[in-house]
This record gives C-alpha cells, structure tokens and sequence, in this order.
C-alpha cells in the first residue's frame, strides 16, 4: 500500500524503530497554535493570488478553525503515525472538508512550515522572557530603593573589600537583566524574518506573494534566501545564548542569596515561602528554591551545546538532524521562565539583616581603602606611598586586634607624622558608603537616585529594559 505522507515514491510505511525515531508529535505538537496562523495566512495569501479558488480558501478556513478549537478544548487526537503537527492537522483538515485539503500545501513545504512555525513560536517566548525580566527588574530597584542607606560589606574573592549598601548590590542586578533584556531584543529583531514560501530549498513556481503572508504573520519581511530560509536555526542558538548568559546572571544571585542565607553569614532571611526544612535535622531552613536555580543553569546550558552540536556540521539546507532544535529549547525556556519567577518571588521575600550586614561591612578592615584616599587627599601623598603607609597601619591593627578606627592617632602617627584626628571621620563604614558619591558608585544619595530612575522607567516604559 503506498504511504499517503510521501506519495507514490513509497510503497509501504517505515518500520515501528522508524516511527519511533522519526515522530515528532509528542514534542511538536506545542506549535499547533502557531502553525494555524502559518496555515491560513498561507491560505489566505492562495486565495488572494489567484492560486486556489476563494471557496476553496473559505473551506480550508473553516476546517482550520475547527481544527483549533478541538485543540483548544483538548478533543484533537493526535497520531504518532503521522509524524508531525504539520501532518497531524492536514490529515484531520482533510477528514473535515475532503480533498480539498490536499490544496492549502501548495508552494509549501514542511521545511518552510516548521521554520516559519518555530520563528512564531521563539518570537512569543522572547517577549513573555522580557515580561519575566522585567518583572524581576522591577523587584530588584524596589528592594533597592528600600535599603538604599542599608550598609553591607562588598566582597571581592568572596573576601571583605570595601562597604557598599544593599541597594547598590540589588541595582548590579537591574543593569545584567537590563543586558539580557537588550540581546532578546536584538535576537527577536534578527528573527523577525518570515521563512514561508521559501518551500523546501528552491522557492516555488506559483506566484505567491511572500509580502503578504510575512505582514499577516507579523514578521517585518521576508527572509531573503529560501536556502538561508528553511536551514536557519540561528533564531534559536541566539535565542539560547541569551538565556545561557541569563541563567549565569540568575545562578550568580542565587549562589549569593545561599552564601548570605547561612548561618556563617546571617545577611538575609527567607520565609517558609522560599525555604524547607529538613527530616532528621529540626532546626534547618535551608533555601532550596535558590539552589535549585542555581541548579537548572546546566539544562539551558546543555540545551544551548546541543543545539551547536546539532547544527555545527549540516549542509545546506534542511537535514533532518534539525528536528532535534525543538526538545531543547522548549526545555530550556520552560527551565529560564520558571527561574526567572522563581528568583523574583525571592527578591521580594527575603529580608536583609540591617544589623549583621553593618556589623560585616566594617570587618577585615574594610575602610582601608579610605585611609588610603585620606593620605592622598590631606597630605598630597601619592597613592603608592599611601597603599604603603595603610598597610602598616593595617598591620598594627591585625597585630593589636583591633579595628582601622580603634587604632590610636599616636600609633598611626608613628608610621606618618601627618596624620590627624580628622582620619577618624573617613573610617566608619557609614562615612564610606557616604563619600562614594562618583557617578555609578555606593554612596545612598546615588542608589536612591537610580532606583528610582529605574522604578519610573520599568513602569512608564517595560519594553525600554
């Protein structure tokens, strides 16, 4: 019996093995939504055309509604023996209006059709991504702009740097999502190309009118190659990057909120909203939900390699390896939006511990640097000299137990004659945060200045980023 899918060309169906290698509906059938719209804009584009008849048109248009409302209600049989969405819903369209049908595949391909599916689809995931972030933005600047005078040590090497303010902490955050939001952008740019009519490699003989079917689809233009058209996957290995370089940025967040979160640390709190505890330990809390961010970064990581590895060899144009695009984006931007939801419930739940932060910003001598600045500034020593001079008086202070501010003037004037009482007014960690006051530093004045800035522009404007 000849197989109905491939024409005359085979004269009977694949081996079970192939079915189960070569189906893609149980993953594919996520862009039922997306290849209707392809459907009867292709249609519609037919009948406008003169290609196919307008009644024609109107019958395949009535079938394809049908079609997405079973879908929609959940009545749609779906059959693996038919491989794909695409075949799925021009089998059933053919079992509801008949032959005709067959006529809604002319100068087409399903290589243009899953191109222009998955195009439709990754443009949606870009902006609900956006919305995500944006939401997350808007989290972080309120926090910021709550504790924008709230000291808390800054780190470098996980060691104490110098002190800077929560709130400066949380705005780092709003510029990186600010950065990913800009690349999804960029990449929802570059793929606002519409793949349909490129057919399967070589265009088509019919006189279609590509113009019309990329402005019904929403797409700014037609992709200008048909080769280029339907062997394109770079939608998607950008789309990719940028949720790797996101869930770096997530990771790197949650990491910091399990560091402050132990008891070694005490800098923030979570709720039960965000924590578990343990069954055998009673007393722990422990912050699963930013470990589990932390560890679903390796899944949009290796969505992101196995796409490249996919792709790193094909020839030109549609291979069949390039069904294997789909798995791992959907698991990656289902893995991205539910961290991204996950990371903005946590923001707002957890609780900075004004006391303890204060208490750590002023350890391992981190007002050095402002000593340092001191001597620069009142002496007119250079910054060489005075790194040399700080160092020994840091020393004098490890070597005594003390803190920078517990020093004697005496002691310190020991080491550098010019030294006076007003070295005490540049050493409490308040007085740092304070005088770094240039643009982009920790200074509260700076902090609740940007925060605000970013609170306006996230509601005026979400899509600005």
């Amino acid at each position: 019996m000849t197989n109905k899918m491939w024409g005359g060309r085979f004269a009977s169906g694949p081996a079970g093995i192939m079915e189960e290698i070569n189906a893609s509906i149980d993953f594919d059938k996520r862009l039922s939504a997306q290849d209707i719209a392809g459907s009867r804009a292709h249609c519609e584009m037919l009948a406008g055309a003169g290609i196919i008849a307008r009644e024609d048109a109107r019958a395949i248009l009535k079938g394809l509604d049908t079609i997405a409302s079973e879908i929609e209600s959940g009545s749609f049989e779906f059959s693996r023996a038919l491989e794909d969405i695409h075949m799925n819903i021009e089998a059933r369209l053919a079992a509801l209006i008949g032959p005709v049908a067959g006529k809604l595949h002319t100068a087409r391909s399903r290589n243009d059709q899953v191109a222009t599916d998955f195009k439709l689809y990754i443009r949606d995931a870009l902006l609900q991504l956006d919305d995500l972030l944006c939401g997350l933005q808007q989290a972080l600047a309120e926090k910021a702009l709550a504790h924008a005078s709230t000291v808390m040590p800054g780190f470098t090497h996980l060691q104490s740097a110098q002190p800077v303010t929560f709130g400066h902490h949380c705005l780092a955050y709003v510029e990186m999502f600010a950065r990913d939001r800009s690349r999804f952008a960029d990449a929802r740019k570059r793929a606002n190309e519409c793949p349909l009519g490129a057919a399967a490699l070589a265009g088509t003989s019919f006189p279609i009118d590509r113009e019309q079917t990329a402005k019904a689809l929403g797409f700014d233009a037609p992709a200008a190659n048909s080769l280029d058209a339907v062997s394109d996957r770079d939608f998607v290995l950008e789309t990719l990057s940028g949720a790797s370089i996101t869930a770096v940025h997530l990771s790197r967040l949650a990491e910091e909120i399990v560091i402050w979160s132990s008891p070694g640390f005490g800098l923030v709190k979570l709720s039960d909203r965000f924590t578990t505890g343990s069954s055998i330990m009673p007393q722990k809390r422990n912050p699963d939900a930013a470990e589990l961010v932390r560890a679903k970064t390796g899944a949009v990581f290796g969505a992101f390699t196995q796409l490249l590895v996919v792709m790193k060899g094909l020839p030109l144009a549609y291979s069949k390896d390039m069904q294997e695009d789909k798995v791992p984006a959907f698991t990656a931007l289902d893995t991205l939006s539910l961290m991204l939801a996950a990371m903005s419930g946590m923001v707002c739940d957890l609780e900075p511990q004004a006391d303890a932060m204060a208490e750590a910003a002023g350890e391992g001598y981190s007002t050095a640097t402002d000593l340092a600045d001191w001597l620069v500034r009142s002496l007119d020593m250079p910054f060489r000299d005075a790194h040399r001079v700080t160092g020994r008086i840091v020393a004098l202070a490890e070597a005594s137990g003390m803190a920078l501010e517990q020093v004697p003037l005496g002691d310190m004037q020991d080491i550098e004659p010019g030294i006076t009482a007003d070295i005490f007014s540049v050493l409490g960690v308040e007085n740092s945060v304070q005088s770094r006051t240039s643009f982009g530093g920790t200074a509260p004045s700076n902090v609740r200045k940007m925060a605000q800035e970013w609170i306006k522009r996230l509601e005026s404007d979400p899509t600005s980023g």
